[in-house]
């Protein structure tokens, strides 16, 4: 059965990209400005990481900008292989975003609250390159758009992946101790992780190392 592909997102150096990536990981989160939540760090340093980083290792800047002449300006600054949209795209405009960028890959976040979810992730799959499942909540008085540490109900995670035609991202909550449940159990694309191989805030390489152990310890 073929393993999941792992993301390790929050990367806050050029230093913690390529331990990342000596660990085995598949692709690196980038996260830009945002309301909340951790691993924040400058467009300029993003753009100097993705710079940095040998292909086919993919660079994802995490946007919280919600409308696509905003996207397409802050990924200018970023030049990554990938963008993630933590929140709703308001103006729909995905379009917009392809023709600006199509060298670009389009990852929408779906935060997973309710059967809700499940449809909102079905109609914009037609519009993006993958769809990634996150446990935030974009509804706070200041939103939560990833980075949580909390798992959500992978029943609708797994209904959402039976659903849709492009590839699905797994997140929230996921360590080296419930990585092989969560993907035997939602069948996901890639799986991504952030503070659960961080310790004091820091990627740490003994559980990035127990991580990649964990996935390999026989078939998942």
């Amino acid at each position: 059965m073929a393993q999941p592909r792992i993301k390790i997102c929050c990367i806050s150096s050029l230093q913690e990209a390529q331990m990342a990536i000596a660990c085995g990981a598949d692709a690196l989160g980038l996260v830009g400005a945002m309301p909340s939540g951790p691993g924040i760090i400058s467009d300029e340093l993003i753009q100097q990481i993705a710079k940095k980083t040998p292909p086919p290792i993919a660079t994802f800047l995490l946007t919280s900008q919600t409308k696509a002449a905003n996207i397409i300006a802050h990924y200018k600054k970023a030049q990554t292989t990938t963008i993630q949209i933590v929140d709703e795209l308001t103006d729909n405009a995905y379009h917009q975003i392809r023709k600006a960028l199509p060298h670009v890959k389009l990852v929408q976040v779906i935060h997973v609250i309710d059967d809700d979810s499940v449809q909102q992730a079905i109609n914009v799959s037609q519009h993006v390159d993958a769809i990634l499942l996150d446990s935030g909540n974009p509804n706070l008085k200041v939103k939560e758009l990833g980075g949580t540490g909390r798992t959500h109900n992978w029943d609708l995670s797994k209904k959402i992946r039976q659903q849709i035609a492009v590839p699905l991202f797994l997140a929230g909550g996921i360590t080296p101790q419930n990585i092989k449940q969560a993907y035997e159990h939602v069948k996901p694309f890639g799986i991504d992780l952030c503070s659960s191989v961080r310790t004091d805030g820091k990627l740490d390489k003994d559980k990035l190392i127990m991580l990649f152990e964990a996935i390999k310890e026989g078939p998942m």
